[in-house]
């Protein structure tokens, strides 16, 4: 049998992010807790060189290779590029945390960076087998990096019960994809929505269809799988619930995609209907549970199962504008993300975790630039003008608007994001007309002062700008 050597140049980011993985592994045993920093450089210098490497040869056509189960599109190099920027950020902001807290060690980058490798496979993903190869990459290093501070009942409880949980969803994933496989006979993502619409039995299509959105929705953290997002937030160290706050969204939207719209687009009115459901239920129980949360990594946790279900309003419409509408979206929610997680990373030190509401009371008196960052932040994700959280609420509203019957749901979005703008701005009283219960100083290196501010001002820069980056999106997709 003559095997055809496959094209290895599509997946070349992949292969050299998996070598310098192994690389940073192999360096890191040789490393005292003195010399750790080398393991932080070298993660940093893998995910740049990831990022030339997309930027040199991003694609501007569809490609496939090993078999067809492996796909490089515009939309796959443009978040994947997202997920470097996502990951080196967190890991910047992780670092000083992770040194007050006696957690500098190299088992949190090497998780990372496989982490991220799980990431990039599940985004080009074209084949059933490749989807769960990347997406259990992925969750096995998450669950062993919520577990990290062995020493917390917190974390070691949330570690398990994310472990359980995320073990029950990804069998629902695997049931589900083995019914479809059994009524389709192929794993390949394209012919099986080729072969949809001539399978007799529907019943069982349904059948698999409903257990693959199960899966789906666990890893977004859609209602009602949503259990397991706040208390993993909470119990997680700060920079851990940073790293799977962030970056992993863009691979869970790209997951979305791959399975429904690669996938199942000939099924699309039967997935919209259960779309809608995740998305109204996501929103509501989101914004209304998060205005009675204290705790501010809690808060974030409620409000990220807000935005994943604007995040769905998009992908339910079935249209390109919609795409691109949830895609500006994710990319959005993930920049508002590393922001404000890093603004609990800058007040924490050495015993005090900043992850309470009382703990940003007066953040003006102490800092008042870093108090307008936050306040930046929290407009944007409240959805205020001229954030660049209102055009990405405007952009899946406006794609809802487009659509046929679906402006009943526009309303609700509306209704619930005015709900949901309470909390936010509860936070922004607290920092400036509360009075600091701390005046002590900030503590934080110069490079996270600096990166942390651009974060803050880009979330401003490209609200008023915000065509730039809704077009880019709309050119990735619209592109093979």
């Amino acid at each position: 049998m003559n095997f055809p050597l496959p094209n290895f140049l599509p997946a070349l980011p992949e292969i050299f992010l998996l070598t310098m993985a192994c690389v940073v592994l192999l360096v890191d045993l040789f490393l005292t807790d003195r010399s750790r920093g080398a393991t932080y450089i070298l993660a940093m210098a893998s995910l740049l060189g990831v990022c030339v490497l997309i930027a040199l040869s991003f694609s501007h056509s569809r490609i496939l290779t090993f078999s067809d189960t492996f796909v490089r599109d515009p939309m796959a190099d443009a978040l994947k590029m997202g997920i470097m920027i996502a990951a080196m950020v967190s890991f910047l902001y992780a670092k000083d945390y992770l040194r007050e807290h006696g957690m500098f060690k190299g088992e949190f980058y090497i998780l990372g960076l496989f982490g991220v490798l799980g990431m990039m496979i599940l985004v080009s993903a074209h084949n059933f087998l490749t989807v769960y190869l990347g997406l259990e990459l992925l969750s096995l290093c998450m669950y062993a990096m919520v577990a990290m501070q062995r020493d917390s009942a917190i974390a070691s409880e949330a570690a398990m019960k994310y472990f359980v949980l995320g073990a029950i969803a990804s069998g629902m994933l695997l049931y589900g994809m083995s019914i479809l496989y059994g009524v389709t006979g192929t794993l390949d993502l394209g012919l099986i929505n080729e072969r949809l619409p001539n399978v007799q039995d529907k019943i069982l299509l349904s059948f698999g269809m409903v257990f693959l959105i199960v899966g789906i929705a666990f890893k977004l953290g859609a209602v009602p799988f949503h259990m397991w997002v706040p208390d993993v937030y909470e119990g997680a160290p700060t920079a851990v619930t940073l790293y799977l706050a962030a970056a992993p969204k863009l691979a869970a939207f790209a997951m979305l995609m791959r399975l429904l719209v690669d996938g199942m687009a000939s099924l699309h009115g039967q997935w919209q209907d259960i779309l809608i459901l995740l998305a109204v239920a996501s929103m509501a129980i989101g914004n209304i549970i998060a205005i009675a949360q204290a705790n501010l990594k809690r808060l974030l946790a409620y409000s990220a199962i807000s935005h994943v279900g604007y995040l769905l309003l998009g992908v339910l419409t079935g249209t390109t504008e919609g795409y691109a509408a949830s895609m500006f979206y994710a990319l959005t929610y993930v920049l508002m993300t590393l922001g404000a997680f890093g603004m609990i990373m800058l007040m924490s030190r050495q015993g005090f975790e900043a992850d309470r509401l009382e703990d940003f009371k007066g953040l003006n008196e102490r800092s008042p630039w870093f108090a307008f960052i936050m306040m930046i932040l929290m407009f944007s994700m409240a959805g205020v003008p001229p954030f660049l959280g209102f055009w990405a609420k405007l952009s899946v509203l406006q794609a809802l608007v487009q659509s046929t019957g679906l402006l009943w749901l526009a309303i609700t979005a509306v209704v619930f994001s005015i709900i949901g703008a309470f909390y936010y701005l509860r936070v922004i009283k607290m920092m400036y007309f509360d009075k600091a219960e701390d005046s002590s100083a900030l503590i934080a290196s110069n490079d996270m002062r600096v990166v942390l501010s651009a974060n803050g001002l880009l979330v401003l820069g490209l609200g008023l700008y915000p065509g730039l980056l809704l077009a880019f999106c709309l050119a990735t997709i619209v592109s093979p």
